[in-house]
């Protein structure tokens, strides 16, 4: 456990220090906690690699779990919300994979592209993880509340000219919240919820 636990201290903030030069010069346009994000979603998908090739677990109160997901969140509207304000967002898009076809079809640049798909389904991945390791929801909540809640974001974001309405932006976040599920078997295996 201990040995896990320095392993995977030394190599996550290795490679956050050694990359952080790339950071900043990849979201130098956003707002400060994007650097936040970056390093606590690096450090838990290290954590989570190391004690799972070591087959070792991490005993975490449901209650200290809860409250990280909380900060995570805050972070997360912060990103979605606090937007530079030399940027204009009352664009709509409403056709599935238009936007998506966009990024991949070459026309954009390969960065924008790489990062919009990337951040929009990454970022999602832990919510349903958390969801998972947390409680027991059905087949239909685990369908329908990511819908609901993230087509409110995209909206609240689109009223309040603080982003896009953008379908795509949905279908990639909802991945995301999928991503989490199917990488919930490895989440029970290293996280042990201690309720």
């Amino acid at each position: 456990m201990k040995t896990s636990f320095g392993l995977s201290a030394l190599l996550s903030q290795g490679l956050f220090l050694a990359f952080l030069p790339v950071w900043f010069m990849l979201f130098w346009y956003l707002h400060p906690v994007v650097i936040v994000v970056v390093w606590a979603t690096l450090t838990a998908l290290v954590f989570l690699l190391v004690y799972g090739f070591r087959q070792d677990t991490i005993d975490i109160p449901a209650k200290f779990l809860k409250r990280i997901m909380a900060l995570y969140t805050a972070a997360l509207l912060i990103l979605l919300f606090f937007r530079p304000s030399n940027q204009t967002y009352e664009n709509m898009n409403l056709i599935p994979f238009h936007t998506i076809r966009l990024f991949l079809s070459g026309e954009a640049d390969t960065f924008v592209a790489f990062y919009n798909i990337a951040a929009n389904v990454v970022l999602f991945v832990p919510y349903g993880m958390f969801w998972m390791l947390t409680a027991s929801p059905s087949l239909l909540q685990k369908t329908l509340v990511p819908v609901l809640v993230i087509t409110l974001i995209e909206l609240v974001q689109f009223v309040t000219h603080r982003g896009s309405l953008d379908i795509d932006d949905l279908i990639l976040n909802i991945a995301g919240v999928f991503l989490g599920y199917a990488l919930y078997p490895l989440g029970r295996r290293v996280l042990r919820v201690i309720r």
